[in-house]
Formats: C-alpha cells, structure tokens, sequence
C-alpha cells in the first residue's frame, strides 16, 4: 500500500528523531569506554653508567716509508698487502755509487791523516828548536797551526766517512716498524729522490693492538673525571649493530676541550687480535664506567615528551590514569633511567598512550607475544566482578558488564 506524500514525510522525521535519541541515550557508555594498553612496572636494579658515541678506527703506530737517499730501485722484497716485520727489508736502491763514495771518502781520509803525522812530527821538532832558542816564536805558531789544522781535517773527513756509509746503509730501505703493509709506491726501475713524500715506497699500519678515537661532550665530563683509567672499559660495535664487537680499555684522554665543538678527545685501545678492526673505519662505541645501584627504570617507550617535558601515564589502583611529568637522567639498552617522578613498583604505560588521558580508565591487555592471563578462579561469576574480565572485553572492543562497571566505579 503506498502512504501519501505528507504521511511519508512525518514518518521519515520521526525515524530521524527516534535515531538521533537512541544515538544520544548510547553516547555515555562510548565516553565511559576503557582504552586497551600495554604496561610494565617502575622497578629497581642496578645499571652501568655508560656513554655512547661514533668513533674512528685508526692505527696506533703508522709509518710512511720515504727513501732518504735517491736512486734507482732494483729490488722489491715484498708483496703490498703484506705483514711486514721491524728491520726487514722493503726496497733495494742501486748501491754501487754510495761503494764507490765510500771508497772515496776513505782515500780522503787516510790522506789527511798522513799529512797530519808530518805536522805534528814538525811541530815536536820545532818545539825542541824553539827551547834551545833557534827558532823564533812566530816560526813555532806557525807549525802549531798547520798541525791542528789538519787534525781538524781528520776529524772532517772522518765525518764523511760515516755519512757516505750511513747512506749506502740508506740504499736498503727498511720497515721501521712492524705492521701491514698498504699500496707500494714504487717498482723495480723506478729513480726516487731523498726525502721526497711524493714517491713514498709505502705506508704501514700496526694493527694489533690498534685504537678507536671518539669524543664525548664536555657535559659529560664530570662523570668521566670521577674514574679511575684502568677501571673505563670501552665497547665497541660496527656501525649499524649492537654485538658482535670488542672490549678494550681508556688509553688517552686529551688534556683540554675542543672549543669548536665543545667536546673532549678520547681514544681507547684494544688487543685486535683477529684483525676485525680496520683503521678508517667507522665504530660505534660505549664507554663503561661504574654501576649505578638502586636505579629506577622503565622500559624507554614508557616515556613521552610534551612541551611541559617528559611525562609518563601511570595506570592507579582503580585503572584511572594520571600523567606523571618525569625525569630521565639517562638511557641504557631500551630503558629509562628516572631521576625524579616514579616510584618503584608504579605501573606505566607503554602503549597506547595516544588514546590516553588524563582521569581515563585502562584496559590492560598481554604484551606483544605474552600469553592471555588465565580467568580467575570461581566461574563466570566470579569473573564478571574482576578487572581480568573487563579487561579481556575492553580489548576485544566490548564495554564492560554491570558487574564490573559498578566494581570500578
């Protein structure tokens, strides 16, 4: 049967108005509604003190090899690349011309050191002459001067002696130090110049032990100069991990602040002994200092931060939340060190604070991988007055039954 027009009309708003109540008479229990989350106890334990930073890997001796002497290379005595001991030898300069000084220099000397017996034979002669009175004083300085003369040339020549040798010991270039050997710079043939950086023969790095070099702020400092050296232990990781990496202990701390950047040099040194440091490298390091007994932490993701700073939900004894401003000293390993604001034994949040506020109530519901908690004891009866069961029905969505609305109120 079709209704006229105006019938339709009125049933149209009656039906409008009938919903719009229903909607209204539902609002308070959508208002009343508890907000499902996830929480963890404040709680006391022991916590080292530790700082983190971004360090570089670098050797804790290196070496350019330069020639000291220039020549023509004729022998390589290792692969580049290669471990490389003190004193072995590197490259092999041609030798002939340092004999051949050598040889010239000796001639030189043995010379002067003829012509400086007949001076002094002259002069013991002129002396005796000189104190029988045949020989006038200045005829005597004269002698004497000749003799000391060429003695001082002896001693000249003597001095080229040991650097013509000196450098035909330089024509064998060896390794200074004990390490691994990087990119050779020359090969057989090549002619290097003394002392020239541009034709280095190769550098070498000592790795084990080997050095991290990192920097702290200053602000950090005061916790610093409270240890004793031996006691910091230094960690450190590769880029990118949180294991895997070594421990080693504080070797430096430099002796004043960089003003650029406000921060302090430090360098810790470790045994290296499977080579997994590599100098240039980058390492994200951690500075271990004492243990802090007696802090109050909770897991990093309790905390929240606002304008007003750092707050937590704390969830109270009738599931109410209250926001709790806090103080973090500091973070260690997903947690929070509180310095002032919780209590130990206090429930936080830890999700599902964006739905959070002030005076609301809370369904508490298993972490992420934790089992349901099991019903209580005593049947359905019992369950409805508990907070498990509401709480069970709050996270699946549902409102609380009467039993245990009026429970909480």
């Amino acid at each position: 049967m079709r209704l006229p027009a105006g019938r339709l009309a009125s049933t149209v708003t009656l039906c409008a108005l009938a919903a719009a109540l229903g909607g209204c008479s539902r609002a308070p229990d959508r208002r009343g509604g508890r907000v499902p989350v996830t929480v963890a106890a404040a709680e006391t334990r022991s916590v080292p003190y530790e700082l983190d930073a971004t360090g570089t890997v670098e050797p804790i001796a290196s070496a350019d090899v330069i020639a000291q002497v220039g020549g023509m290379v004729t022998r390589i005595g290792f692969r580049e690349g290669d471990d490389v001991r003190e004193d072995q030898l590197l490259v092999q300069l041609e030798p002939r011309v340092f004999d051949a000084e050598v040889a010239r220099v000796s001639a030189i000397l043995e010379r002067d050191r003829a012509q400086a017996r007949t001076a002094r034979l002259e002069l013991e002669r002129a002396e005796a002459l000189a104190r029988q009175e045949l020989l006038s004083a200045g005829e005597l300085d004269a002698k004497r001067s000749a003799a000391e003369a060429l003695a001082a040339t002896v001693m000249a020549d003597s001095a080229s002696l040991a650097r013509a040798r000196l450098d035909l010991a330089h024509a064998t270039v060896r390794a200074p130090i004990s390490g691994r050997t990087g990119k050779l710079g020359v090969h057989v043939g090549d002619v290097v110049r003394a002392n020239d950086p541009s034709t280095a023969v190769v550098t070498i790095h000592r790795l084990r032990p080997i050095r991290v070099r990192f920097t702290i702020p200053q602000s950090d400092m005061a916790a610093l100069q409270g240890e004793r050296r031996r006691d910091v232990r230094v960690l450190v990781m590769p880029a990118g991990s949180d294991s895997g990496g070594a421990e080693g202990a504080l070797a430096f701390m430099d002796n004043q602040v960089d003003e650029a950047s406000g921060t302090l040099l430090l360098k810790g040194e470790f045994a290296n002994a499977d080579g997994a440091l590599w100098p240039g490298a980058f390492v994200r390091v951690r500075l271990r200092m004492h243990e802090q007994e007696g802090a109050t932490v909770v897991p990093a993701s309790a905390v929240n931060n606002s304008q007003s700073g750092a707050y937590c939900y704390v969830v109270k004894a009738d599931t109410s939340v209250e926001m709790r401003p806090v103080t973090v000293a500091r973070s260690w390993q997903g947690l929070s060190v509180i310095a002032a604001g919780l209590a130990s034994g206090e429930t936080v949040v830890t999700d599902g604070q964006v739905r959070l506020s002030p005076g609301a109530r809370a369904s508490i519901r298993p972490a992420a991988g934790a089992s349901a908690p099991a019903p209580a004891a005593g049947g359905r009866g019992a369950g409805r007055t508990g907070d498990g069961d509401a709480a069970g029905r709050a996270g699946s969505g549902q409102g609380p039954g009467p039993a245990a609305a009026e429970t909480h109120r």
